[in-house]
């Protein structure tokens, strides 16, 4: 137990003044030895000093706001430690190439935001981590379990972008989310864009030691461009002397990982819903996480005792002028 205003038991000594002074009766008549003894009335009057004590006792530690300590309690739930990388280029503000009943004209931003959102809400147990980019990363938030935080982090990507896509740099700086933060078990990045960049040699080798030390899986969900070329397509040749296309350079890139790698595209709102919903299944494994149990507040329960003390003192002491006036 432990309290918020501790200078408060200074005064519990008080507590200790109903056992110093006498009754009124023994003031008013100085020889009574001619009485017989009333072991019944010497019991009473030591139960009306105990009350009398106790009474002091509980008003005095309520004044000092007493209440149990917090605690941690550890947890087996469903979930994962999932860092988000969210493309901010300005192609993001773009609406999709599809379109949905009731939602023509979204833009990928504010679409993306809104299922993100979603998941999020639907997670209970996950912490969550983001880092945005365009032309460099963009530290938003740490991994945490504050919902409410991460909501508004993910909701404030919908505003104004910036040009280019360094999808590396979002890469690396989201792996570094999970470097000081103790391993739940499962942990995984979903990385959002709607194009690509090319990631150097030494940026490559960086993704890939990082996820593979800190056991990070990877979700890519591409927000495909109308009429651009599919991550899927296995079979896409570039023209004689030209270089793979972003996208597919990156895929090839994403497969080199020891860690898992999936990919999906989307068109439309309703296609990154089903994405999300995806990854949503597959990250449901047991995780060991610490439960932070706040400490009760104790302050009214010794108002109450003090109030019984109080009443039952009150109590005899009418029973005891109703007895003296009768006899």
């Amino acid at each position: 137990m432990d309290f918020a205003h501790p200078y408060a038991l200074w005064l519990l000594p008080l507590a200790l003044l109903p056992l110093l002074l006498d009754r009124v009766h023994a003031r008013t008549y100085s020889w009574v030895d001619m009485l017989p003894k009333d072991p019944l009335s010497d019991l009473v009057g030591i139960i009306l000093k105990a009350l009398a004590v106790l009474t002091l006792l509980f008003i005095i530690i309520a004044l000092a706001e007493p209440h149990t300590n917090q605690e941690q309690v550890e947890r087996v739930g469903i979930g994962a430690q999932i860092g988000l990388v969210l493309d901010r280029s300005a192609s993001m503000d773009d609406p999709f190439s599809g379109s949905e009943a009731g939602r023509v004209g979204e833009t990928k931003s504010v679409a993306a935001a809104r299922l993100i959102t979603n998941f999020v809400k639907s997670r209970e147990h996950d912490m969550f981590g983001m880092i945005s980019f365009s032309n460099s990363a963009m530290y938003v938030l740490p991994l945490s379990e504050n919902r409410e935080a991460v909501i508004a982090a993910v909701e404030a990507t919908a505003g104004n972008a910036l040009f280019q896509t360094n999808i590396g740099s979002g890469l690396t700086s989201v792996a570094g989310l999970f470097n000081k933060v103790p391993d739940s078990g499962s942990r995984a990045v979903i990385l959002l864009s709607d194009g690509a960049g090319r990631i150097d040699a030494n940026t490559q080798q960086k993704i890939r030691d990082w996820f593979d030390r800190l056991h990070i899986s990877l979700y890519w969900i591409v927000l495909r461009q109308p009429g651009g070329i599919s991550i899927f397509d296995e079979n896409f040749v570039p023209q004689e002397d030209a270089a793979l296309p972003p996208q597919i350079e990156l895929r090839d890139f994403f497969k080199t990982l020891k860690t898992p790698f999936q990919a999906y595209e989307a068109e439309d709102p309703k296609s990154l819903e089903s994405a999300m919903n995806d990854i949503n299944q597959r990250e449901k494994k047991p995780i060991r996480y610490m439960e932070q149990i706040p400490g009760k507040d104790l302050t009214n329960l010794f108002l109450v005792l003090a109030a019984i003390t109080i009443g039952l003192l009150l109590s005899v002491k009418y029973l005891e002028i109703k007895t003296w006036h009768s006899a």
